[in-house]
């Protein structure tokens, strides 16, 4: 059945390579549930309460009365990866864009959205030389972004859409962060819709200018979330809820000390921490835990990736979120 599901959600999602860390593990169960928690992330600022949590050992301290004795990270360059990771049983579960799980959930992956990771936060950047006017001035450019059914592929072509610009009518380009940046500071493209910290790294380095934040967009749109696999949801929901407590903790943690919150990401991803701090002082996200801020435009994406036919049918909020764990340690 895995492997079936696996199958169809690679379908669903694109052809993407493998993750970055392709350490496999089982899951290895006690008669408390358990032992090894399995987390996927990626290495974007918006994703910044999950290392704070490990770097703070956060994650050890809080669920080890749960029976949890090791934790094993997982980074994946985008979120369909991410997401066929979990089809496969290779996570627990997953910091990611809200736009992959619908697909994979719509294709029958057994998870739900338990908590808000950010909103908003994806800057569109284009060439220096080039005359930016609008949504329609780029017509005929090449623009590299995250691969179909994911956040920002989602939410360009709805405001391509939106403002009577025909999707064809712009080369969007399937890329991950780092081919894209490259591609652009080559001249092999003329723009990246990106989450940060790409487009400050972008702009810092003189490769490009960023023109449109993703919530002049998408005013105020669901971006990362924390999805858990219903067999956690089912058979440990007081560790669910001690991994959202510890979630919003963290959280909590880089909205007040959003200086130390860079200083983290900078060591976990050895990151220029000026282009980091550069990122965190000028992009338009914000870091949230309520997932309650999310259901609207993530029931809309649902909607778009069904008329775009990246999934076969609509999925509603029933579907996608489990709010019950956030309300009752909120």
């Amino acid at each position: 059945m895995i492997a079936t599901l696996a199958a169809v959600v690679v379908l669903t999602l694109g052809c993407i390579s493998p993750p970055e860390k392709t350490e496999s593990t089982n899951l290895t169960e006690n008669s408390a549930g358990i032992t090894t928690l399995r987390i996927g992330y990626q290495p974007s600022t918006h994703q910044i309460a999950e290392m704070v949590a490990s770097e703070m050992g956060w994650w050890a301290e809080d669920l080890s009365p749960f029976g949890i004795t090791e934790i094993k990270e997982f980074e994946f360059p985008t979120g369909v990866p991410e997401m066929q990771a979990m089809v496969a049983g290779e996570l627990d579960i997953a910091y990611v864009g809200t736009a992959p799980p619908i697909s994979a959930i719509a294709a029958g992956l057994p998870a739900k959205i338990v908590a808000a990771v950010n909103i908003k936060g994806s800057d569109l950047v284009v060439r220096p030389d080039l005359a930016y006017s609008g949504p329609e001035s780029l017509e005929g450019l090449s623009i590299g972004t995250f691969p179909p059914g994911s956040i920002q592929d989602t939410v360009m072509k709805k405001w391509l859409t939106d403002n009577g610009v025909e999707v064809s009518e712009v080369d969007i380009k399937a890329m991950d962060p780092g081919p894209a940046m490259s591609a652009l500071s080559a001249g092999r493209i003329d723009g990246v819709f990106l989450p940060h910290p790409a487009p400050s790294i972008v702009e810092l380095n003189g490769k490009g200018k960023v023109v449109v934040a993703s919530g002049e967009m998408w005013p105020d749109h669901a971006c990362c979330s924390l999805v858990v696999t219903d067999k956690l949801i089912r058979e440990q929901p007081e560790l669910v809820e001690q991994i959202i407590k510890t979630h919003i903790k963290a959280t909590e943690y880089i909205n007040s000390h959003p200086k130390e919150a860079a200083e983290i990401y900078s060591r976990k991803t050895n990151a220029n921490i000026t282009e980091i701090e550069h990122s965190i002082e000028n992009w338009d996200g914000e870091w949230v835990s309520d997932p309650n801020l999310q259901i609207p435009s993530t029931v809309e994406y649902a909607k778009v990736d069904y008329e775009m036919k990246y999934t076969q049918r609509e999925l509603t909020e029933k579907d996608l979120f489990d709010t019950s764990f956030y309300e009752r340690v909120s």
